[in-house]
C-alpha cells in the first residue's frame, strides 16, 4: 500500500506546531519553562493535535531539533568543503566541530531541551550517533591517531549544550571567544604526536 500524503491541515497544523515551538524555545528562560499546553496554544491548536503529530514533547523537540540543523546535516553528508566528506580530514573535523558550536550557540534553549529530555542517554540518540559517526571516520583518516571513536566522543564533548549554555549564559563568552578556544583545543587533539619512548 502506498504512503498517503499528509492532508493539508495535517501539515499547517505541523509547520504551525514547529514555528510556536521554535519562538517559545528561543525565548524561555528555561527549555524546562516550555510545556506542550504552551506550544498547542502558541500554535492555535489542540493538545491531542500536538500529541498526534509527535507522540510527547521529546518527539516534538526532536522533530524541530531535526528540522533546524538539516541545512548543516545535509552540507556534512553531501556538501563541498569544508564541512562535506571529500574536505581532507585536518580541514573537516574543526570545520563540522566549528557549524556544530554555531550551531548550539544559536539555538542553545532547544539543544538544552533536547540534551535534558531525559529518555535515553543522550549519546544513544540519532543526531549525536550521526554526528560521532561523521567524526570518527574523518578521524581515523588521520595517520596517527590512535582512537578514533574516543576522540569523536572528547570533541563532542566540547559543544554539548549544557557546557555552552554555561559558557555563554554564566560566564558571558563571545561566540567569536568560544570558536577561538574550540579551534584551538582541536588543533591540539590533532596536533602530530612525538612517539612515544
Amino acid at each position: 500500500m502506498p504512503d498517503r500524503k499528509p492532508r493539508a491541515d495535517a501539515t499547517r497544523n505541523r509547520e504551525a506546531v514547529l514555528a510556536a515551538a521554535d519562538a517559545l524555545f528561543a525565548r524561555c528562560e528555561s527549555p524546562e519553562a516550555v510545556t506542550m499546553a504552551d506550544i498547542a496554544a502558541a500554535a492555535g491548536v489542540g493538545k491531542a493535535t500536538l500529541f498526534r503529530g509527535f507522540g510527547d514533547r521529546t518527539g516534538l523537540i526532536q522533530a524541530l531539533y531535526g528540522m533546524r540543523l538539516a541545512p548543516i546535516r545535509l552540507a556534512a553528508e553531501e556538501g563541498p568543503p569544508p564541512l562535506g566528506p571529500a574536505t581532507p580530514p585536518l580541514e573537516r573535523v574543526p570545520a563540522l566541530l566549528d557549524a556544530l558550536l554555531c550551531f548550539k550557540i544559536d539555538n542553545r534553549h532547544l539543544a538544552l531541551a533536547l540534551e535534558g529530555t531525559g529518555s535515553d542517554s543522550p549519546y544513544a540518540a540519532g543526531h549525536y550517533e550521526r554526528w560521532h559517526g561523521t567524526l570518527r571516520a574523518a578521524l581515523e583518516q588521520i595517520p596517527g591517531l590512535a582512537d578514533g571513536d574516543f576522540t569523536a566522543h572528547a570533541l563532542l564533548a566540547a559543544t554539548r549544550a549544557d557546557l555552552v549554555e554555561h559558557l555563554v549564559g554564566r560566564q558571558r563568552s563571545t561566540r567569536e571567544q568560544m570558536r577561538a578556544h574550540l579551534a584551538a583545543f582541536t588543533a591540539r587533539v590533532l596536533e602530530p604526536r612525538a612517539p612515544l619512548h
